[in-house]
């Protein structure tokens, strides 16, 4: 049982009253809705407010510009804003995943550098990790950084780089010694996209979106100090990254899954679905796993406020990304069987256009889609990003369940 301190109560309040503040006058009244220009305007705004408010990368140390809040109030912050359905971050990428592992591996140099134009929202980054022959087997990977006095030379290939096209800055894992074991010779750089040698190439969608991007290094450079955590030593760096990235809000994580729970049911009872037997098997189904993922991340939170830091709280972050990603797949597939042939049709979903997860403010006018449909496309590719569901299974398997690993390659290295 989950037990809030009268400190963290007082935060809530606090928190409370800064979002009636500064939402947009009616934005918490049932059924509250923008023009597409006053969504702009407030999609343009609310980074400044954000971080006038001190609210972006909050839980981060007082001396780099956060709140120093504790786990807990943390806790109380993701909740008050999902409750709120207020956004949280000013750029993903930037406040949840590079950030931290700055804060864990940065020198001081590059905390001071990196970590205020974060906070701010005025740098954007990107993930330059998968290749197109380098994805589940990421330690594979061909892209190379030769050091060239004071900089690092970059010759390579990245692809699924979400927002690639709009980023200022790549964090990039790279080859930096060949001749290294394959985990052993990785460094984890940070690198400006906007230079020459630098091509950014988006790959569209069935959706119509091209938010992924193949991105092309030819003799781009870094500067030197640009190395987090030490040459060679990116494969560890990276992990930490991917454990930011495997996260999920304790208490909030499920709160967008309950909501297409309860849009399904909706859409159901509206085309007499409800009394079919397989369909109501199969909300309860959804149902039963959006409530097991709560209680789920009930346990890391405890886990976390305990600081525990065994095999099964490794265990539970890689059986959470597992079951949440494929448990929505599922979901989806239940929401276009209940919506039928209407499922193709553009307006298909609740009156607002409104679904939990889609991408629908990136579609092309030239491929529309649903919301709805775009959520259903999004949700093929959550078993992938953050680790794949092969790879977390081997994770369970070898360190937690002591199985033994996978064969190498005959004359593979480590």
């Amino acid at each position: 049982m989950l037990t809030y301190t009268p400190e963290a109560e007082a935060f809530r309040t606090e928190v409370r009253a800064w979002l009636q503040d500064n939402l947009p006058k009616g934005w918490l009244d049932p059924g509250f809705e923008m023009s597409s220009a006053e969504r702009k305007k407030f999609n343009d705004e609310w980074p400044s407010k954000l971080f006038e408010g001190g609210w972006i990368c909050a839980t981060w140390p007082k001396e780099y510009g956060g709140k120093g809040l504790t786990v807990l109030q943390g806790v109380v912050l993701a909740e008050e804003f999902a409750n709120a359905r207020a956004p949280m971050r000013a750029d993903f990428f930037g406040d949840t995943l590079v950030g931290p592992t700055l804060l864990q591996w940065g020198t001081e140099e590059q905390k001071k550098e990196f970590l205020p134009q974060i906070l701010s929202g005025k740098m954007r980054w990107c993930q330059g990790f998968s290749e197109p022959n380098s994805g589940s087997d990421l330690a594979s990977l061909k892209t190379t950084a030769v050091l060239d006095g004071d900089e690092w030379v970059i010759n390579g290939q990245k692809v699924w780089t979400t927002q690639g096209h709009h980023a200022d800055y790549c964090f990039l894992l790279t080859r930096t010694d060949p001749n290294s074991p394959k985990h052993k010779g990785i460094s984890y750089l940070l690198v400006p996209m906007k230079q020459p040698g630098v091509e950014v190439r988006g790959i569209v969608q069935p959706d119509g979106t091209a938010e992924f991007c193949e991105v092309f290094f030819t003799d781009a450079r870094c500067p030197k100090d640009n190395v987090v955590g030490g040459v060679n030593n990116g494969w560890q760096v990276a992990n930490s990254t991917l454990a930011f990235e495997r996260g999920m809000s304790a208490t909030t994580g499920y709160r967008r899954f309950e909501e297409e729970y309860k849009l399904m049911v909706q859409a159901a009872r509206q085309r007499g679905l409800l009394g079919d037997p397989k369909i109501r098997q199969r909300l309860m189904q959804y149902f039963s796993k959006i409530q097991i993922l709560r209680f789920n991340g009930l346990r890391s939170l405890g886990a976390t406020l305990e600081n525990k830091k065994d095999m099964g709280v490794i265990a539970l972050g890689a059986t959470n990304k597992m079951f949440w990603s494929e448990m929505h797949q599922r979901a989806m597939e239940l929401a276009i069987d209940i919506h039928g042939a209407d499922a193709m049709l553009i307006n298909t979903g609740p009156k607002d256009g409104g679904w939990p997860g889609a991408q629908r403010d990136k579609r092309r006018e030239g491929y529309p889609t649903s919301a709805m449909m775009s959520a259903f496309f999004f949700s093929r590719s959550e078993t992938i990003w953050g680790g794949t569901s092969q790879i977390q299974r081997n994770i369970v398997g070898e360190r937690v369940l002591g199985l033994p690993k996978e064969p190498k390659p005959e004359g593979g290295k480590e």
